[in-house]
């Protein structure tokens, strides 16, 4: 296998784009970087391709180490030959080569371990030839090999012994195996039953079976989870006789034979004993793990929507961590995310002290000019919305609500950082501000939350943890690094993303401008302990110091193009001046009628980073999430009571999975498209229409008010 041409196939690029990426991420460049700086190198690839091609790279190099290793190891054994050394080098998965080794790798004490010991395996190779006529016959060759002292008592014996031996070099054959997991495939089915008498969520699933091709994802990971809550017993079932009449055409030799008999029933244990387990586990697995990569790819496609929503930029929000017997916490929190006022009040039971906290909320509306109230979605929430819809029917400003998913804002306000960051806040005064600044910064308060905790996948308890955490980082670290941070203002979480910087030295950067006062340009972070050439090379251009005296330091044009850049100013007599009043306009026009890869050319620059050098100075300090869909705010509450069949709503999209995706209508109660809603034509997956976050248009189809359930339809609609 030629690795590099395996990915160029598999991604559709070319073989000197694949040798040039590679060569990028063996020099320890980060993906953000390659995707952001190194364009003319890479032929242009994004991040999300980047990243797919780095983990195939692990991976077909993983197979090639393995491919080494089982090609030492049989030759260590001397029983490497061309044919088997050629076996090896054409194989295309781990399981294929771990195939080929197995009847070569050490065995546990099988049946058949045992048989040899006692001499049994002359006798099952003789077996194995089917000859037409044995001279003398088969019964007394098998007599010769009974031998008390090593356990043979009988001829029956004997046979058992060489027909264990057969049954394991049948269970042992690479090839047989290989066909084998094919047809069972191509042609069997996952079945679950009922591992109890109690009702559950798993009850559709009690008598299940569907094909082992055709079941979908999020089917294969529910019933997993039901098989794990011991609720259900779940197999890979094929039709016996298709298995067996292929290994009886493989093994079986035409004719009459005393051998055949033995043969036949060493074909059916060694199916039922020592195939069957092993490649319907290997089966269930590979269909559990692309179930859990089609999940994470859902998952990071909802996290990358979520982290990207359009902030709300230049407003006062209100937080609002609604509750009970605790009451409902409060915190104001400046255009900034300084936190200016806090505060407890009770307009829900037990207490209901509901003009008391009209009076303070109003306050506080008053004394800071409140333009949002970001109301939490947990406990209490419904009431809470209601008593601030009507709250602003009394109140003279403009100020609006919005409830916003606390998804893991209990878990920010537990944890050390919120400790840190708040020391004399209780727990839900800090989930009160996090509400409140997710709704002005989402990426920025969002990063310091573990991913898995943020509310907008399926099935992800289930995942493998390391898969799902590495995945999520790189869908993180891609959003953090597009948008870029103020490395003035960033906390240390969302430094910590940027591409090459870590824990650490996001921690020393955060120290440095305490100790030191801002940073006054880009330059100046390579004072800050444990940041060196190559860590500021990967981190300059994503870093921002609004403040700096050269412009370019709040762009994101990269130090190493710094020249280039002026020069391209220089050229068609602009100044970092007409950069700052945003006069650029004309750059673009004036640069394409000069010719944009002659200019490259002069600038020593790819044609590409010229591109990015026109588009920063256009809009210096531009926010990418600006261009996005802005929160819905409201300023009245609609029920579920008040839905009615055929109504015309406006909602965003909250959550997008396998079969629908949930918006939030602004009754407290997201409401399911489910797939055959979403358009007039085939769907084969919800994120081929719509992304978590975008606000559509949506008709209600039905109401349950018992079951909390509202059916929507998109249909004809966007």
């Amino acid at each position: 296998m030629n690795i590099f041409e395996t990915l160029a196939k598999e991604l559709n690029i070319t073989l000197t784009q694949v040798e040039k990426t590679v060569e990028l991420i063996d020099e320890g460049n980060t993906i953000p970087f390659i995707a952001r700086y190194r364009k003319e190198v890479t032929g242009s690839l994004d991040d999300e391709i980047l990243r797919k091609f780095e983990e195939r790279l692990n991976y077909l190099r993983n197979i090639e180490k393995r491919r080494e290793e089982v090609t030492e190891l049989i030759r260590a054994q001397e029983k490497l030959t061309p044919e088997i050394e050629e076996a090896i080098k054409n194989a295309v998965t781990i399981t294929e080569i771990d195939d080929i080794y197995r009847p070569f790798r050490p065995h546990r004490k099988t049946r058949a371990s045992v048989a040899k010991e006692k001499g049994l395996e002359p006798l099952a190779l003789l077996i194995l030839e089917q000859n037409a006529a044995y001279e003398p016959s088969l019964d007394e060759i098998a007599d010769t090999y009974i031998d008390a002292e090593k356990g043979v008592e009988n001829r029956e014996q004997a046979y058992a012994g060489a027909c264990d031996i057969i049954a394991e070099s049948i269970s042992d054959n690479a090839e047989y195996r290989k066909e084998i997991r094919r047809l069972t495939f191509g042609f069997g089915l996952v079945t679950s039953k009922a591992n109890t008498e109690e009702d559950s969520v798993y009850a559709q699933y009690y008598d299940y079976s569907e094909g082992v091709k055709k079941i979908p994802s999020h089917r294969v990971l529910a019933i997993h989870r039901g098989e794990k809550e011991d609720f259900l017993k779940v197999a890979i079932t094929v039709d016996k006789d298709l298995i067996l009449n292929y290994l009886y055409n493989e093994v079986v030799v035409a004719g009459k034979s005393e051998a055949k008999q033995y043969v036949e029933n060493a074909i059916v244990d060694s199916y039922d004993r020592l195939i069957a387990p092993s490649v319907e586990r290997e089966i269930y697995n590979d269909l559990f793990d692309n179930a859990c990569e089609g999940a994470i790819a859902l998952f990071s496609d909802n996290l990358k929507h979520l982290l990207m929503q359009s902030p709300i930029k230049g407003k006062v929000v209100l937080g609002f961590d609604p509750g009970y017997v605790n009451g409902c916490k409060l915190a104001v929190v400046d255009p900034v995310g300084k936190v200016i006022d806090t505060g407890v009040i009770y307009p829900t039971k037990p207490r209901q002290r509901i003009e008391e906290a009209k009076r303070i909320v109003k306050s506080m509306i008053r004394a800071h000019k409140v333009d949002v109230i970001a109301i939490g979605n947990g406990t209490a929430s419904k009431e809470s919305e209601i008593f601030i819809a009507d709250l602003l029917k009394e109140v003279e400003y403009d100020t609006k609500y919005i409830v916003i998913s606390e998804a893991g804002a209990s878990i920010y306000s537990a944890s050390k950082l919120a400790a840190d960051e708040f020391p004399d806040f209780d727990v839900m005064q800090r989930s009160a501000v996090s509400i409140a600044r997710r709704l002005q910064d989402p990426l920025a308060e969002l990063v310091k939350i573990d991913p898995k905790s943020i509310g907008v996948g399926q099935y992800q308890h289930d995942m493998k943890p390391a898969r799902l955490d590495e995945a999520l980082t790189g869908v993180v670290e891609d959003c953090v690094n597009s948008v870029g941070v103020d490395v003035n203002t960033a906390s240390h979480s969302l430094l910590s993303y940027i591409a090459g910087i870590n824990a650490t030295s996001a921690k020393n950067i955060v120290k440095y401008r305490e100790e030191n006062g801002a940073f006054k340009s880009r330059a100046e972070i390579l004072k800050v302990p444990r940041i060196g050439a190559k860590a500021y090379e990967q981190c300059a251009g994503f870093l921002r110091v609004p403040d700096s005296k050269f412009i370019l330091d709040n762009t994101g044009v990269h130090p190493e193009s710094y020249e280039a850049a002026l020069k391209l100013l220089n050229k068609f007599e602009y100044t970092q001046e007409d950069v700052k009043a945003n006069k650029l306009s004309m750059l673009r026009v004036k640069a394409q009628k000069y010719g944009f890869s002659k200019l490259a050319e002069e600038f020593g620059i790819g044609e590409p980073t010229l591109m990015d050098i026109i588009t920063e100075l256009e809009k210096p300090g531009r926010d990418i999430r600006d261009s996005f869909p802005a929160p819905v705010l409201r300023d009245d509450i609609l029920g579920m009571e008040d839905l009615k069949p055929e109504m015309l709503l406006t909602g965003t999209v909250r959550n997008v999975i396998d079969f629908g995706v949930f918006v939030d209508i602004g009754v407290h109660q997201d409401g399911l498209v489910h797939i055959s809603e979403l358009s007039d034509k085939y769907v084969k997956h919800p994120s081929q229409v719509v992304s978590l976050g975008d606000v559509v248009k949506v008709k209600v189809l039905s109401v349950d008010l018992k079951k909390k359930r509202i059916a929507l339809s998109m249909k004809g609609l966007n």
